[in-house]
């Protein structure tokens, strides 16, 4: 063994009960199913119950990730919550999905990167992993969009839905390089220049108040697309591999005209594209481990397959990770 390595033991996820499609918005605001689908690709999304809380919605998946792995809660000692929609403005939604799964032992936070947040939580559980600090991590990534829409904003309120995805890591060993199993390399980037751009206009520290999500689409669109594909390179330059190397890309499920761009402008094939935006919609942080779970679950991605994972947020804040799965 020359390193540790931050292996993926298992994954899972969990959608709130109440799905709610384009025809359903249409008849809210002024959009149609033609207008949200051309310009997103999103045909519905999940909205959560007043009984929803982002930390019910974690705890199941953080639950299913751990029945996937076949692992005892207890055998985790560490669990990084990325969310921009905490139950509370404090304790973290972390602790409560500890206390909810029954782990009494080991340390739990949230952490804030908006669409960025579940990739920022793989490096910063990697770190944990591969310096000995800890043996177990569950990465969750849980949101409750729905509660900071403003539903008269036809540009925003069609985007964005609920859930939560999971996965557990667990730190083995490695001989150092590509072939191995596990977190290869990640990347994070932000800059607050753009805040701007996507944001949410209130907050404990400013309005008092929780806001409502605010964006400007096509800045966001044209960054996303032109200014964030340097994590990825960077990942291929780490690792000594290309996008012919790569057996499944998972981006962020924010908009699929982003995601097929970016891809093309990577030179990253189409059918290697994991595409959940279509039954999802946007959930943020969400999102990613929600489209991990899905193509486990229907088999495409296999034990030693190569995953690419790409998100940006509101900040902006951006990042990549490249896992040997």
């Amino acid at each position: 063994m020359t390193r540790l390595r931050s292996v993926v033991r298992g994954c899972g996820s969990y959608l709130p009960r109440t799905v709610v499609t384009n025809d359903d918005l249409a008849a809210r605001v002024d959009t149609s199913d033609e207008w949200i689908v051309q310009r997103t690709g999103i045909r519905q999304r999940h909205i959560a119950g007043p009984d929803e809380t982002t930390s019910v919605l974690g705890i199941k998946a953080a639950a299913a990730a751990l029945a996937a792995a076949n692992l005892d809660p207890a055998s985790i000692d560490l669990i990084i919550c990325a969310t921009s929609t905490p139950d509370h403005t404090f304790p973290s939604t972390a602790t409560q999905i500890q206390a909810g799964l029954g782990i009494h032992g080991g340390a739990a936070f949230d952490l804030q990167a908006v669409c960025a947040g579940f990739v920022y939580g793989v490096a910063t559980a990697d770190k944990f992993l591969t310096t000995g600090a800890a043996r177990r991590a569950l990465v969750v990534g849980a949101e409750t969009f729905s509660r900071l829409l403003d539903w008269e904003d036809r540009t925003t309120c069609v985007l964005f839905g609920d859930g939560a995805g999971a996965i557990v890591l667990e730190a083995q060993g490695g001989e150092g390089h590509s072939g191995d199993r596990g977190v290869l390399t990640s990347h994070l980037r932000s800059d607050g220049r753009y805040r701007e751009k996507l944001y949410v206009d209130g907050g404990p520290g400013s309005t008092g108040t929780t806001g409502k999500l605010r964006m400007v689409g096509k800045e966001v669109f044209r960054f996303a697309v032109g200014s964030v594909t340097d994590v990825i390179a960077e990942a291929f330059a780490a690792t000594g591999t290309t996008a012919e190397d790569l057996d499944w890309f998972v981006p962020h499920q924010a908009n699929r005209r982003i995601i097929e761009a970016s891809a093309d402008k990577l030179g990253i094939a189409r059918e290697k594209v994991v595409l959940t935006v279509d039954r999802h919609g946007n959930t943020s942080a969400a999102s990613i481990p929600l489209a991990l779970d899905a193509a486990c679950r229907d088999g495409r991605i296999r034990r030693g397959d190569l995953v690419m994972i790409e998100a940006i947020g509101g900040g902006f804040a951006w990042g990549s990770a490249l896992i040997r799965w």
